[in-house]
């Protein structure tokens, strides 16, 4: 009897610290082909801003991130399925988006433009891009530009999964522009593979399109969640643990007004 008491009573204390270790675990979602937000090294680890930056933010809210590889369309029906507890992903806080998800306050800010051959020029309203053939990564907010704005004009949208198979293309000339945000096209232009290209056309910031700053998208109605992240955002940029980790990735402040 005594040793069916301790084997239960074994067996209550395993399922208690089962219980509490999953509570104190966060599923996150992101996209690993966005450098560098994310993307996977040689050994086929995450690495990238966004990748330390979650591990900051569970490191503050002392909770243990668990990292869920998602494409970036498919982040957010993932939360609403309950695959995952939230999406650090470099996702833009835009109205359309608020419907289906809640989100913290930015952890950074970046601007959209056009890539396209050195030498190239585009005028303000896009008219010399007309039977041109543009990229975009589908579900994003460029893509939603690109749809409203872009393809009424004659240019045909061609839609990826991830910016790594737009540079593909771009570099094999099955596109003549990738259309996206400036901070990782910045780091493309930067590389050997990037050389031959620059950034054309107007810049946008146009609120619609670019929103609030990139947030970390949470289930509707957690309210809870999205205050313990607000709190960690703000910790992280106050202890320095941010600056940090931004000297990693870029030579300038990210995180805008």
């Amino acid at each position: 009897m005594k040793t069916f008491t301790l084997i239960s009573g074994l067996a209550l204390s395993l399922l208690a610290s089962s219980l509490f270790a999953a509570e104190n675990t966060l599923r996150i979602g992101i996209e690993a082909a966005y450098p560098p937000f994310a993307s996977k090294n040689d050994k086929g680890e995450i690495v990238g801003f966004d990748y330390d930056i979650g591990n900051a933010l569970c490191a503050q809210m002392k909770v243990k991130c668990e990292w869920n590889e998602v494409e970036f369309d498919g982040l957010i029906p993932s939360l609403k399925v309950k695959k995952i507890d939230a999406a650090l992903s470099s996702m833009t806080i835009t109205d359309e988006r608020k419907k289906s998800v809640d989100f913290t306050h930015k952890y950074y800010f970046t601007s959209s433009r056009l890539v396209m051959k050195k030498g190239a020029t585009v005028d303000d309203q896009y008219e010399s891009l007309k039977g041109k053939t543009v990229g975009v990564q589908r579900a994003t907010t460029t893509d939603r530009y690109a749809t409203e704005v872009l393809e009424p004009k004659g240019i045909t949208i061609k839609r990826y999964s991830n910016n790594e198979e737009i540079y593909m293309d771009l570099a094999s000339g099955r596109v003549d522009a990738i259309f996206a945000d400036t901070i990782p096209l910045d780091d493309f232009l930067s590389m050997p593979r990037g050389a031959d290209y620059a950034f054309t056309g107007p810049e946008l910031k146009d609120p619609k399109y670019v929103g609030e700053g990139a947030g970390i998208a949470i289930r509707k109605g957690n309210s809870e969640l999205v205050s313990q992240f607000n709190n960690a955002i703000d910790a992280i940029r106050a202890n320095g643990e941010y600056q940090k980790i931004q000297a990693k990735y870029f030579k300038s402040d990210i995180y805008g007004d």
